[in-house]
């Protein structure tokens, strides 16, 4: 963890910077996705622009895409649960399915009142994960709708909010390190009680009172390679796909190591408790 701030003129800066890599949205959510379970918890509203999910005592809710994906760049806004969310999760994800599955998470982890959202991320590959990463927001969350982005492409996986990268993990199979690539994902969200574990440590429980507890989701963007019947839809086409090439420019690696330096709280490649002996490989390539 780090207590080093950046002064006011470079987040501006940095955040400046960001809004121009903010994309054009399409999307609605009676199209692309359909609700899984909830007993009706979770609401596509506004025909079809706006999409809420809830958690009460007796159950969370969650969501999940009708397409599946082999390779994508996925823009989602949320807004998160406000005020005294400890114990909940918001998960916002891709995966694929059996026990050697892939996928590419975002958790945001509750807090009580005043205190920042902690953002999990993790990659697993051919079941296993085990890599996280984990940062406070250079804003409020809950207060408006922000967008988190996946782009994951034949050559790294690179999670981004409004813009702005946080964290890449790079295809380093040259080296006998798995990178998921074969096998096609579908994107989730949940939201669901975990306060055996989320804030604290578990030592924060769920405050009940406050239920219900609700997140919100808009602007759904995909510019993905759908997968259908064994077949990829970029197979015959490279239109409109110049992410699929895409990674960290130099302005993006300013970017990157900015939030790192004051935002990162938990590298898995610098544990030492948990790793005594060695890292993990990935660890001396990936940022």
């Amino acid at each position: 963890m780090t207590t080093s701030t950046c002064p006011t003129t470079m987040v501006l800066l940095f955040l400046a910077l960001a809004g121009f890599l903010m994309p054009a949205y399409a999307g609605n959510f009676y199209q692309d996705f359909e609700i899984t379970w909830g007993d009706g918890r979770a609401k596509i509203l506004e025909n079809g622009n706006l999409l809420t999910l809830s958690l009460d005592k007796g159950s969370g809710s969650g969501f999940r895409s009708k397409s599946e994906y082999l390779f994508g760049k996925i823009d989602m806004q949320l807004k998160l649960v406000p005020g005294n969310s400890a114990g909940t999760v918001t998960a916002y994800y891709l995966s694929s399915l059996g026990p050697t599955h892939d996928e590419i998470d975002f958790e945001f982890l509750g807090n009580l009142s005043g205190d920042p959202y902690i953002v999990h991320t993790n990659v697993f590959t051919q079941g296993k994960g085990n890599r996280e990463q984990q940062f406070y927001l250079w804003f409020d969350p809950t207060k408006d709708f922000h967008t988190y982005s996946i782009l994951w492409n034949p050559l790294n996986i690179i999670f981004s909010v409004d813009g702005t990268p946080i964290r890449q993990f790079k295809n380093l199979e040259s080296n006998g390190i798995t990178f998921p690539k074969n096998q096609p994902m579908r994107i989730y969200s949940s939201l669901w009680n975990a306060d055996d574990w989320a804030t604290r440590g578990g030592q924060v429980k769920t405050d009940w009172s406050k239920a219900p507890f609700t997140a919100s989701y808009r602007n759904f963007n995909a510019q993905a390679c759908t997968w259908s019947s064994g077949a990829s839809s970029c197979a015959s086409s490279t239109n409109n796909s110049s992410w699929l090439n895409q990674g960290l420019d130099t302005a993006s690696q300013q970017r990157i190591q900015w939030v790192q330096k004051n935002y990162m709280i938990y590298n898995y490649c610098t544990d030492k408790k948990r790793f005594p002996q060695e890292f993990p490989p990935e660890c001396s390539f990936n940022i």
